[in-house]
């Protein structure tokens, strides 16, 4: 069945009725280079995940992570601001992460509306995801789990093995391959002491998908991987991180991402380090082999990520048809 994407701004909001139609909202927080091709990658895979299920999705935008004027400026036309969510009637709700700026995730400019969207989640929706550092800050200011700097940037593609079972995560495969990007991880022992469950974890990532029942009657789900990753992501993160160190902005040469590329293109890899670090300048980045590199990655996660999805709409399905309404849900009835 369809997916709908509603861009409408301004105007009256959009609503779906009926017992195969659910409305999700995607908060996308990512940096100007990565919110465009962030956006598609959700669509196409919830588009992917709801065969059977019409998805409304709308688009909101938080004022407060950094953006340059011009990106401001088209996400003023395609999505609402954050502060419409509040009054808006969700099902389900994706946050997406961003790139780091601060140590300390409190002192980043979006902080507190993180901390808002999270209240607000766990009363309003029936479930929400948590990717990536949007999960580390979740989870932080529930439970105060602190997230912890890693020796060095993980990225790549990894086996993540099921340590756990739920809905959400029924009749996947018990091994799950997902490409991984973050400066940061947590801490299996903590999660699990603040009620957290593990559902998926590789040996060499660490905790990869967790989740907990809210008090207020949401099922948060969080992801430290990306399983909504295009074929070519971690490529162009890594084409980025070289272009920073050929600009002197990194002081060390990227690591390729692990796991990821045939034994052809890494090769090619290795071979423009090689060069890259013995002629560094900023050019340089122009003759990267991007077009060979993408030639050697095959996409191994895709089924995957897609089932876990299709088991998130069946559960927000599901759960939308035995629950009672909340309270915005009433509201907008009473008003309607």
């Amino acid at each position: 069945m369809p997916l709908l994407l509603d861009t409408l701004r301004p105007g009256p909001a959009v609503d779906l009725h009926g017992r195969n139609c659910l409305t999700i909202g995607l908060v996308n927080n990512m940096p100007d280079a990565a919110c465009e091709a962030t956006e598609r990658q959700f669509l196409k895979l919830l588009r992917a995940a709801s065969s059977d299920v019409v998805v409304l999705l709308k688009l909101f935008s938080i004022p407060s992570v950094p953006r340059a004027e011009a990106t401001r400026a088209e996400l003023a036309g395609r999505c609402r601001d954050l502060a419409e969510l509040w009054n808006t009637p969700l099902d389900g709700l994706i946050v997406t992460g961003t790139e780091p700026a601060a140590a300390d995730l409190k002192d980043e400019p979006y902080w507190n509306a993180l901390c808002d969207l999270v209240d607000w989640a766990c009363h309003n929706t029936m479930s929400a995801v948590w990717s990536c550092l949007a999960a580390h800050a979740a989870v932080l200011y529930a439970d105060g789990i602190v997230r912890e700097r890693l020796p060095a940037k993980l990225t790549g593609v990894f086996d993540c093995d099921m340590t756990g079972d739920h809905p959400v995560f029924a009749g996947v495969a018990p091994r799950l391959r997902v490409p991984h990007s973050r400066l940061n991880d947590l801490p299996q022992a903590g999660l699990r002491a603040s009620g957290y469950r593990v559902l998926t974890r590789s040996p060499a990532a660490g905790v990869d998908a967790f989740m907990k029942d809210q008090d207020g009657g949401s099922l948060f789900v969080f992801f430290q991987g990306h399983p909504e990753y295009d074929t070519d992501s971690l490529l162009r993160e890594y084409r980025r991180d070289v272009g920073r160190f050929l600009r002197g902005e990194a002081g060390t040469y990227p690591e390729a991402p692990r796991n990821y590329f045939g034994s052809a293109a890494m090769f090619l890899a290795d071979d423009f380090r090689t060069r890259a670090t013995g002629e560094r300048h900023g050019d340089l980045v122009g003759d990267f082999p991007m077009q060979p590199l993408a030639a050697g990655i095959e996409n191994t996660w895709r089924a995957g990520a897609v089932g876990v999805y299709r088991n998130w709409i069946g559960y927000l399905k599901e759960q939308k048809h035995s629950r009672r309404p909340t309270a915005l849900e009433r509201a907008r009835r009473v008003s309607a």
